[in-house]
């Protein structure tokens, strides 16, 4: 029986948080408010002097999730390896910072890290027995763009299933799982200057059954001829590459990963007046959980904060209220 709990990655709040108009407090109160069993913290963001944080910050975290009854899911950890201008971090300096990351994971009651895509597999061994010293969890993000194929995302799954570790596993986003092309990417970049015709022939391909990433992909790393003669200009040289990131995999290319899998990334950019986000298929996916036994979070992870056209209101807050009523909503069909 499926045990799917609901979440709020404060990544989704990032705007309220950072122009002052909401604390962390306020944020995790809202959250609280909204229905969400959990929250996914961004340390480094939200936590002053992270990952060595002070007595008193840790303190006030532990009354505020007493307060709220919030669990503390989840922590966001991004391994910067380019902190010195003439050089990358060594091996061992990656690892000491993860180490402090692991640490303070447990001080705050945080039991899983994630660890954002493309960190090295070498990590996963040096790391095990910090992670069983202090219950943490180190699970890579698979964001789209960057999925099950690219090698560096294949080589840490490949050790994941090598060590066998419950302190070791994945986190799925679910822009691997897009049905169309994000509507609010559309407006956005058309409105920065990139030619329809771009668009018009992105769209194809989702409809087609497929995406950019994969069209190029089969294209020897090229983009195809039909995108190159829709690309007049020399902003549209720019702007394509940032529109291969919304990949169109099959719910059921889990299968394999479904032992590994930690938690869950529900991506969304754009909650519709009708219920469902716009582009991705979410009940799809809770059913699929559901039917597979997942017990595990998944958490809202609002990313359309980046594609508000200047001028236009920030709808951070709406948004995530939308997503975690329509996951809710579809969790009471689904689970009963």
């Amino acid at each position: 029986m499926s045990r799917i709990k609901t979440c709020v990655s404060l990544y989704s709040l990032q705007d309220e948080y950072l122009n002052k108009r909401m604390s962390l407090d306020d944020i995790v109160r809202y959250v609280k408010d909204l229905g969400a069993e959990g929250i996914e913290i961004l340390p480094d963001q939200m936590l002053k002097g992270s990952p060595e944080i002070s007595r008193e910050t840790e303190e006030h975290f532990h009354a505020l999730m007493k307060e709220t009854g919030v669990t503390p899911v989840i922590a966001d950890v991004f391994l910067n390896t380019n902190l010195y201008k003439n050089r990358s971090l060594t091996k061992q300096e990656c690892i000491d910072l993860l180490i402090k990351e692991i640490i303070q994971a447990n001080r705050l009651g945080i039991h899983m890290i994630r660890l954002v895509s493309m960190v090295p597999y070498w990590v996963i061994e040096p790391l095990l027995p910090y992670c069983e010293k202090y219950d943490v969890t180190i699970a890579i993000e698979v964001h789209a763009g960057m999925a099950f194929d690219i090698p560096e995302t294949k080589a840490f799954i490949d050790e994941c299933k090598r060590v066998n570790s419950p302190y070791v596993g994945i986190v799925v986003d679910t822009g691997i799982f897009c049905r169309k092309l994000p509507r609010v990417v559309r407006r956005y970049e058309g409105a920065m200057g990139t030619s329809e015709g771009i668009f018009d022939y992105i769209d194809g391909l989702f409809e087609q059954g497929t995406d950019l990433y994969q069209a190029k992909k089969k294209n020897g790393g090229q983009y195809p001829a039909e995108l190159v003669a829709e690309m007049k200009t020399e902003h549209d040289q720019m702007s394509t590459p940032l529109l291969d990131g919304y990949e169109n995999y099959p719910v059921e290319a889990l299968d394999e990963y479904l032992p590994y899998i930690r938690h869950f990334h529900f991506k969304m950019w754009e909650m519709t007046p009708e219920g469902p986000e716009y582009s991705i298929d979410f009940k799809e996916i809770l059913q699929y959980l559901h039917d597979h036994d997942y017990d595990g979070y998944v958490s809202t992870e609002y990313e359309g904060n980046r594609f508000v056209l200047p001028g236009a209101p920030m709808v951070e807050k709406e948004q995530v209220a939308a997503n975690q009523k329509y996951i809710q909503d579809c969790l009471r069909e689904i689970q009963g």
